[in-house]
């Protein structure tokens, strides 16, 4: 039986993007092939601040819609960003264990920061280590404190990035993309928006999630052998 065992699918935290809500990041998603969702376990999340104005997926997607931190206009200064850490941890030991995050947009950005923040010690210290990251629509951080933790040193997580052509954070996506080592990247032709997955897309998905699998059954074969290993005296 052994071989034949189903691998666990990979679990990701998927984060929203801003003054949206997990449910519709989950519709947005369900886009996505079934060929593809199927080997995926995705927990979706709303962030813990509700909205504090107006949202701009209103007349297209019901409410109710949060934000994961508020932010100055130009994007260098955040207000409730630790209690946001905080949350997003208790997320993670709550419905883990948690592989990797999915985030879109504000979740996105969000995602991205977390391995190097985590590797500093400045949050998710109580969980175990992002294991690979799923971006859609990111950027960096502008504050210049966390941009000093969480991009100084070259971000080893597994990554796979989508840039869209009309997308106005682009160029940030872009420039995101230096502080990771060996980043996989899907462009699309729409706007910022999770995109569907075409002929040229899907396949480096897939690629993507079959490294994962495979890199997350190797750690737990690991871990069951050195369970089982005689203890020496």
């Amino acid at each position: 039986m052994g071989n034949e065992e189903v691998e666990r699918r990979p679990r990701f935290l998927c984060l929203h993007g801003f003054r949206t809500s997990g449910e519709i990041l989950k519709k947005q998603v369900d886009k996505w092939p079934h060929s593809l969702l199927q080997k995926l376990d995705l927990v979706f999340v709303d962030a813990p601040f509700p909205s504090q104005g107006k949202s701009d997926v209103e007349g297209v997607f019901d409410p109710p819609y949060y934000e994961w931190f508020q932010f100055n206009k130009e994007f260098t200064e955040y207000i409730n960003f630790e209690p946001c850490l905080a949350y997003i941890e208790d997320c993670m030991v709550k419905y883990g264990p948690i592989d990797g995050l999915l985030g879109f947009s504000q979740g996105a950005i969000l995602s991205a920061a977390l391995p190097g923040l985590q590797a500093k010690g400045v949050g998710l210290t109580k969980v175990p280590k992002i294991k690979c990251l799923i971006i859609v629509g990111g950027a960096k951080l502008r504050e210049p404190l966390l941009v000093e933790k969480a991009y100084s040193s070259p971000i080893l997580c597994p990554s796979i990035h989508f840039l869209g052509e009309t997308d106005f954070l682009k160029p940030y996506g872009t420039e995101l993309l230096e502080s990771f080592v060996d980043p996989l990247v899907i462009h699309h032709p729409k706007g910022h928006t999770v995109p569907r997955l075409d002929d040229k897309g899907l396949p480096i998905m897939l690629s993507f999630i079959e490294r994962i699998q495979k890199a997350i059954a190797s750690e737990e074969e690991q871990k069951l052998c050195s369970e089982k290993a005689p203890q020496t005296y």
